[in-house]
């Protein structure tokens, strides 16, 4: 029986640290990174934080470095605008294929409609973003041309 209990300690304890990461559903996780961009709360409204956890809740390992990586970018990547007041976003996932998730968000920022197609990875703690493309760019490319 104490083995049980210690079993069961020890998996309660490492439970937040495994359920800091990914999202249970693609469409969660594309709600999530726009919740950043709202009006009211001063945190929510800054846009996606740059920090290693947030890095490592929204991204496959293979993004987050470049995610929290110092940098001068010229707008943000994720509302195609240095500022932004966006309209409602619509989320479709696009086609589904090997192991990955194609998701489209479309949404107007001051006006003007954006366009973006994220590729989401289902990891074993959710789903993560493993690059977003833009009609120019990827993600990708873009946080490595303007690294520090």
């Amino acid at each position: 029986m104490r083995e049980l209990a210690g079993i069961v300690a020890l998996f309660a304890g490492l439970w937040p640290a495994g359920a800091e990461a990914g999202f249970r559903t693609p469409e969660s996780l594309i709600r999530n990174v726009y919740a950043h961009y709202g009006e009211g709360v001063p945190e929510l409204s800054r846009g996606l934080p740059r920090d290693d956890a947030t890095a490592r809740q929204f991204f496959d390992p293979s993004l987050r470095r470049a995610w929290s990586a110092p940098r001068s970018e010229p707008y943000d990547f994720l509302v195609q605008s240095p500022s932004w007041k966006l309209g409602p976003v619509a989320i479709s996932i696009i086609r589904k294929e090997y192991d990955k998730t194609y998701v489209a968000a479309s949404f107007d920022n001051r006006g003007r409609p954006v366009r973006l197609n994220f590729i989401l990875v289902n990891e074993p703690e959710g789903w993560l973003i493993t690059d977003v493309e833009s009609p120019h760019d990827s993600l990708r490319m873009f946080l490595e041309q303007f690294r520090n």
